[in-house]
């Protein structure tokens, strides 16, 4: 077991211990079976990264200052041209401030005239307002790009979200990838700030560098050598930050979804009637209390290695100091240089630690850019072939399956196997089977939102494969029993349906008289312009079966080849379900169908009817035919019918 993992049980074995003390054994045993939860849910550490991991992350700023450019070119470049000015500021408010000093000098001990002093004064201030405005200037274009750039990036990562397979939302680890990706949205156009920076600093240095070197080289190697510490501090500590960041990933992700079930619209039900609410408070405690302790640790032992090795930096300065009031004191130097080269050092060494501490900053945040990078590799498996088939319009002979088996990644359990039977062209089939048979994997194969492990279908003959994807799924009409609720207008949510049938006013309002949803437009107030949903101010709720009625009107909308119904009226009674589906049957004429549900009422009215059993087809056939078998269906309409009586 992970040694962090064991001091966590130790503390919580404590925690137990004094429980018990108090008398509270209950309280005690609960506090175990919790603790011993979030630590089963605990992913294991990734390792600290190395320097060599550290380092070869850099090779990231090339495709992150990429993206950048593609944001805005105007705002690049402007960026570019702002630290280049800014670079120079040092070095010439420097030598200026010399010039005045050694000026006041000339004119008090040997009468010169003032007017150089003035003259340098106004020079002085004008640069510095000069540069003033570049800083402004700065600021205002960082603010700009990094927004532009947070939102140009997100729409990318939803563009290739969209673009991957849907097995891969099914999956813990992808959504841990993804909610990392989703956190470099912001922020990452600050790393190139500070690339950038590095290069402003670097070019100040080399100016100021030559100036220290000229009156004594050994002020700059007193620099090197007091940074040295702290470099190895800063890189040291990134690095454990980055790794702690990335171990804690699911954890966060468990503290919001905590944070969200125990204060939420939607689950506010039944948090109050099963009097949830203090084991949800409880769960986020002990996960919330974790990671702030463990960020804790981290941020006191950094503080307290930086002021020890900050110490060495400090006597450096204080040692180069001494050396040059000695030259001054010695007649070697002016007091003008004395203010030139102390403020040079000041400086450079100000400089080069920030150089130091930001490279390490630098890859520790680059480090962070593999979560958005290595999302952006990842790539669908159910893609469209080079030259796909054409799809056929009308569809003649309709799907086939032939021995198509279906089984998730990492997982030894098929959900379904040995699926061999037809769905010729304008047939209506029925899928039943207890929950978890496998009717939804079969719709998803159907749609190709999974290709099967084992097997092919066809349509027409021709694989799925061998068709465009985007074209196959246009064609088909696929409503969920957990279809989602949009919170838009009545219209935007019909419109869901066929997207670019939005505006089509005749079309949304016929697909709604066919579902029945236009009975619900007529209570709402501002009819199809309505927002739904409680999100927004202005959005009115539905009931479970108005929902359902909206959803309904997606799949009309859709006058796709074939509709797919999954279970989406479970929330109607049995009288406005069988009328709903009666309807279907009538308006897809012509057009094959797939009818999910438990009611056998609403089943029987399918031309023929699948059962499934654990994943295996085990009958085929019409109601009649079934019944006759008296086999698993058979059984099924029993114990329905028994409950009617």
């Amino acid at each position: 077991m992970h040694p962090g993992v064991l001091s966590i049980l130790a503390a919580k074995l404590r925690s137990v211990l004094q429980s018990i003390h108090n008398g509270g054994l209950w309280v005690c045993v609960k506090r175990v079976l919790l603790y011993l939860t979030v630590l089963m849910m605990a992913d294991s550490p990734k390792p600290k990264p190395t320097w060599r991991e550290r380092t070869a992350a850099l090779k990231n700023l090339k495709p992150l200052l990429a993206l950048i450019w593609r944001t805005s070119p105007p705002l690049v470049v402007a960026m570019f041209a702002l630290r280049l000015l800014r670079s120079l500021y040092p070095l010439v408010s420097l030598y200026i401030g010399k010039l005045i000093i050694d000026s006041i000098v000339n004119a008090v001990q040997h009468g010169d005239s003032t007017d150089a002093v003035w003259e340098y004064v106004a020079l002085e201030c004008g640069i510095t307002i000069v540069w003033a405005i570049a800083a402004r200037l700065r600021d205002v274009v960082d603010a700009l790009l990094g927004d532009r750039f947070a939102n140009e990036t997100s729409v990318r990562i939803m563009q290739h979200a969209a673009s991957l397979d849907l097995v891969m939302f099914e999956d813990a680890t992808f959504y841990d990838k993804l909610e990392r990706a989703r956190r470099q949205t912001w922020g990452r156009v600050g790393l190139m700030s500070d690339a950038l920076n590095q290069i402003q600093d670097v070019l100040t240095i080399i100016s100021l560098a030559a100036g220290l070197m000229s009156f004594n080289p050994w002020f700059f190697v007193l620099i090197i050598i007091a940074l040295i510490p702290s470099v190895w501090n800063e890189i040291r500590f990134s690095g454990e930050a980055y790794s702690l960041a990335y171990q804690w990933t699911p954890e966060r992700r468990k503290i919001d979804y905590y944070r969200f079930i125990g204060a939420s619209d939607e689950t506010a039900k039944e948090v109050k009637i099963f009097g949830l609410a203090p084991f949800i408070i409880e769960r986020f405690r002990v996960l919330s209390v974790e990671y702030y302790n463990a960020n804790r640790r981290l941020a006191i032992r950094r503080a307290a290695w930086s002021t020890a090795l900050g110490a060495i930096s400090t006597l450096s300065y204080y040692s180069a100091y001494i050396l040059i009031i000695m030259q001054v004191l010695g007649g070697a130097i002016s007091l003008g240089s004395l203010t030139f080269l102390t403020g040079s050092f000041s400086n450079v060494q100000g400089l080069m630690q920030s150089i130091f501490s930001r490279f390490s900053s630098i890859a520790g945040d680059a480090l962070y850019l593999n979560d958005l990078f290595s999302f952006f590799e990842l790539t669908p498996q159910i893609t469209s072939p080079a030259t796909p088939h054409p799809f056929p319009n009308p569809v003649r002979e309709g799907f086939r399956f032939e021995g198509v088996g279906f089984r998730y990644h990492n997982s030894e359990r098929w959900a379904v196997r040995n699926l061999t039977f037809t769905l010729g062209a304008g047939e209506k089939l029925a899928l039943v089977g207890e929950n978890g048979a496998g009717k939804t994997t079969l719709v998803k194969l159907l749609a190709r939102l999974y290709d099967p492990t084992e097997g092919r279908i066809l349509l027409d003959g021709i694989d799925l494969r061998d068709y465009d994807v985007e074209q196959l799924r246009s064609n088909i009409g696929v409503i969920f029993q957990d279809f989602v609720k949009y919170q838009m207008t009545v219209r935007e949510n019909i419109g869901i349906g066929r997207i670019d049938e939005t505006a089509n006013e005749s079309a949304i309002r016929h697909a709604a008289e066919k579902s029945r949803a236009a009975e619900v437009v007529e209570r709402l107030d501002h009819g199809y312009e309505q927002m739904i949903g409680r999100r927004f101010g202005t959005g009115t709720e539905l009931s479970g079966g108005e929902w359902q009625k909206i959803a309904l009107a997606r799949a009309y909308l859709r006058s796709a080849q074939l509709l797919i119904l999954d279970e989406p009226t479970a929330a109607l009674d049995a009288r406005a379900e069988y009328e709903i589906f009666k309807r279907f049957t009538e308006l897809t004429a012509g057009k094959s169908a797939v009818l999910i549900s438990h009611r056998f009422s609403t089943v029987r009215m399918a031309d023929r009817i699948l059962v499934l059993d654990r994943g295996e087809q085990r009958e085929l056939g019409s109601h009649e035919e079934l019944l006759g078998k008296g086999g698993l269906y058979a059984e099924l309409f029993s114990l329905q019918a028994a409950g009617y009586k």
